[in-house]
């Protein structure tokens, strides 16, 4: 009992040490289960004794009730078949487990499975000169016809731009809604899936037209902008120098995305098609005249951008008073082509030469010429936006991924974008987005699995002083894990940090069975009795605490398997996981575990290393 309940506290140690968004999603569950054990550890040698001594000292009578007796008629001839053809059990447990890894590696992959909100986000892009005018008539022309559109819609709010509290900087251009939908009851269709649902919706929204938008999840939306600064599940990042070759590498990439089962809302960032004007100087007019460059460029700054003139105090605040010429002038080409230009002015005096001070000053006539005689105005496309990560220039391609998992989506992008997408030598292409925290978590599991596994040997060694009959209970693990992936791949859940999590508080309780199995049919022999008489009194006698361990552990996490409630995502691959690796465990146990012990043991004996070490 002592070995069992540590065995299950030292297990779940490891999950304390995942960190990131894993950690602390899962780190409240390891500490909660590790204050339990440890309370439960305590009281089974202090209470539970004494209120043994205490309420069942007297009157009892103990024997087999009717499910105890018919579950041993049944189990009899299974056990007596498997210690036949022993050496047949343990290939074909072999096999089972071999192609169960190897199914693994196959199934799908995601970081955490996606949540029902129950509400959706629209992240809106607009072309970069849309005004701010424009963009708040065209969000609230989608917001009245998506409440007039769909009765399922209860309501619809969104914001635009930039907020005071900068934390999401965006040009006014860039708009997002959320959407609130009605309880189901009150659907005109109860039973429509929501994906049908945001896809009418997504029919709707797209009729509008200079806008392309990405469909979302409000909390996943936040979620993924916070993970890689972009707000859909997989992010390509080009880096380089040149604008051009950047954008160019990130259309090819989004090109060949766009044709991968999966994809949707595929979007290259908006980096062009800013208007801007530009003033190129016609350098041989301007030495005509004797103008500089800065003289010309502080004018036009002047007249455009403006001029400080002065401070304006309204209380403890002020503002600067900037003089500039009016919007409808700004905004004027033609205007501004117009603009005087002082030329350089040669001051002389005339009458007798008096004193700086008194001499008076007469100064010529001030001529003037526009400035479109001295420089072409253009309007060109110029960048919308500059962006940096590690101080390097980047350009990114975004995408949702749909009906599909992430892991094997990104796998195939990443093949085929790295086989037809040649980029210079100074530029390179990096993955973001929700996979990156897949690929970060994978690793450290990496690391944290494998010492679980190894604080399970070693108890297992402890309990017993022997290798061998710790790596005979230790065979559990993997006909626990066989289960484990069966249950996922029938169920249709991919592999997730919360599955993982499932694997490792799995693979404590996977070995409980074994261990008391394993014990007493030792016992048994200490007393003399031969070993298979031992193997079959054993495993007769324990067939109702490993019956009891895997169905109370079973049914505790039944209702996170069948939930349906918010968050039940995130509950179901780790209760499938504990489930259906726990009825993997207990029938191969009662089955293999035995046949394993007497093949193991009948050779050890042949060899005469068939001592059983003192417990």
């Amino acid at each position: 009992m002592l070995f069992g309940e540590l065995i299950i506290i030292i297990v779940y140690f490891p999950i304390l040490a995942l960190s990131g968004v894993e950690g602390k999603m899962f780190t409240p569950m390891a500490l909660t289960v590790l204050l339990a054990l440890t309370g439960a550890l305590i009281l089974s040698f202090t209470f539970v004794p004494s209120a043994v001594a205490i309420f069942l000292s007297r009157g009892l009578s103990h024997g087999e009730n009717f499910v105890t007796r018919t579950t041993k008629q049944w189990y009899r001839p299974v056990l007596t078949l498997a210690l036949k053809y022993r050496t047949l059990v343990v290939v074909a447990a072999l096999v089972i487990v071999v192609v169960s890894a190897l199914a693994a590696t196959r199934m799908g992959r995601e970081f955490i499975p996606t949540l029902d909100e129950g509400d959706v986000a629209i992240h809106t892009s607009r072309i970069p000169e849309t005004s701010l005018t424009q963009t708040i008539e065209l969000q609230s022309h989608v917001e009245k016809e998506l409440l007039q559109a769909f009765p399922q819609v209860a309501m619809v709010f969104g914001k635009v731009g930039t907020s005071e509290i900068a934390t999401e900087p965006h040009p006014p251009g860039t708009g997002e809604n959320v959407i609130i939908l009605k309880p189901r009851h009150d659907w005109p269709d109860p039973n429509l899936p929501k994906t049908d649902l945001v896809k009418q919706i997504e029919e709707e929204v797209n009729k509008t037209p200079g806008s392309n938008s990405e469909f979302s999840q409000p909390i996943r939306m936040r979620f993924n902008h916070l993970l890689a600064g972009v707000f859909s599940d997989v992010a390509v990042k080009v880096f380089g120098d040149d604008m051009e070759v950047m954008l160019h590498k990130a259309e090819e990439v989004a090109e060949l995305v766009k044709k991968i089962p999966g994809a949707t809302h595929v979007k290259v960032e908006q980096v062009t098609g800013l208007p801007m004007l530009t003033v190129q100087m016609k350098r041989e007019e301007m030495a005509r005249y004797g103008l500089n460059v800065s003289d010309v460029q502080e004018i036009v700054e002047m007249a455009v951008g403006g001029k400080t003139a002065g401070l304006v105090f309204e209380g403890d605040r002020r503002f600067d008073v900037v003089v500039r010429l009016p919007e409808d002038l700004r905004s004027d080409v033609e205007a501004l082509r117009e603009l005087p230009i002082p030329l350089p002015q040669h001051e002389t005096f005339e009458g007798p030469l008096l004193s700086p001070v008194s001499a008076p000053e007469r100064k010529k006539p001030r001529f003037y010429i526009t400035l479109g005689s001295i420089a072409d105005l253009v309007v060109v496309m110029g960048p919308n936006q500059i962006t940096r990560e590690d101080g390097k220039r980047r350009v990114v391609v975004t995408t949702n991924v749909r009906d599909r998992d992430l892991g094997s989506f990104v796998e195939e992008a990443q093949k085929v974008v790295r086989e037809k997408v040649k980029v210079p030598g100074a530029y390179w292409i990096s993955w973001g987005g929700e996979f990156e925290q897949l690929i970060s978590a994978a690793k450290r599991l990496q690391v944290v699995v494998p010492l679980a596994l190894f604080l399970i040997l070693a108890l297992l060694f402890a309990a017993f002083g022997s290798l061998r009959y710790a790596f005979l209970v230790f065979t559990g693990v993997p006909l626990a894990l066989t289960g484990g992936l069966a249950a996922l791949w029938i169920r249709d859940i991919p592999l997730s940090i919360s599955a993982a999590v499932g694997f490792i508080a799995l693979s404590g309780v996977a070995v409980l069975n074994g261990l008391v199995m394993i014990t007493f049919i030792n016992n048994l022999r200490e007393e003399g009795k031969p070993l298979e008489e031992a193997i079959v009194e054993g495993a007769l006698t324990r067939l109702r605490p490993v019956l009891m361990t895997a169905l109370v552990a079973s049914v505790g996490f039944l209702p996170m398997a069948l939930a349906t409630g918010t968050g039940a995502e995130v509950q179901k691959p780790l209760a499938t996981v504990v489930i259906g690796g726990l009825i993997s465990s207990t029938l191969l146990t009662l089955g293999v575990l035995p046949a394993l012990y007497a093949l193991v043991e009948g050779r050890s004996r042949e060899k005469g290393f068939g001592t059983v070490p003192s417990s």
